[in-house]
């Protein structure tokens, strides 16, 4: 698809190149206009032929194309065709650029979530969640999209004795099927699970929240405010263990 150059709106600009930009630096949206940190908007530069790529790390060379990180934002810069206007050339775009970087934020999230499992900071399991919650080492709470609402409603239970009149106090995560959790978690028919304290899930919310708050602008819980490019932590190699997964106990 070849988006063609409009001449009736103000020039969305562009950034100087991925390491540009000092810590504290805004960026503007070429969509509402408005400027700025950097971690809600995606970087979009051009790649071969002139196509539009998703640079979620904001590390592709090129100069760089910025847009608020939701589906609607997105979809308007192509509705507009704000990315010719940015890159003043005409540029080619998938068909669908809003689902690519949908599939892109959702792989991004499946991805930490395995991550944040290899490095032991994942249980599974109605008891486990439970003993997690009740234990004050929970970060966050993963129910599958396609949970009974009873086993919603007994967690919820357990967080209303925790937080009181706050039980949104705890990130949620509800965005995947259990089919999907399974793959991510290298764990068979996961319902329901629990983020436990530390680097490697507060990188798994936060990817969390960026994909739910580019479908939904919203987000379930109190999530803390997403980054969509990728953030400094890592987890290194010997926060791997090799020991299996444990089994669910639902």
């Amino acid at each position: 698809m070849v988006i063609a150059v409009e001449n009736d709106a103000p020039e969305p600009t562009l950034d100087g190149g991925p390491l540009t930009g000092r810590a504290g630096s805004e960026r503007t949206c070429i969509v509402n206009r408005r400027a700025g940190p950097p971690d809600g908007l995606i970087r979009f530069v051009l790649g071969p032929d002139d196509m539009v790529v998703p640079d979620l790390k904001a590390r592709l060379p090129g100069r760089g194309a910025w847009v608020t990180a939701t589906r609607a934002a997105v979809g308007e810069a192509v509705r507009r065709k704000l990315f010719a206007r940015a890159f003043k050339t005409q540029v080619a775009g998938p068909a669908d650029l809003p689902a690519l970087v949908d599939q892109l934020l959702e792989a991004q999230a499946l991805a930490s979530l395995s991550l944040a499992n290899k490095a032991g900071a994942v249980v599974a399991g109605f008891s486990k969640v439970e003993a997690a919650l009740a234990g004050d080492t929970a970060a966050g709470l993963i129910h599958a999209s396609d949970a009974s609402d009873d086993g919603v409603r007994k967690l919820g239970q357990v967080l209303r004795r925790i937080f009181g009149d706050e039980p949104d106090t705890l990130p949620r995560v509800t965005t995947f099927t259990s089919l999907q959790l399974d793959l991510a978690l290298g764990r068979m028919n996961v319902i329901h699970a629990a983020l436990l304290a530390g680097g490697p899930s507060e990188n798994a919310l936060a990817r969390c929240t960026a994909l739910e708050v580019y479908r939904t602008g919203d987000v379930t819980g109190g999530q803390p405010s997403a980054a969509v490019n990728e953030p400094k932590h890592r987890i290194s190699r010997t926060q791997l263990p090799g020991a299996g997964p444990e089994p669910n106990d639902r």
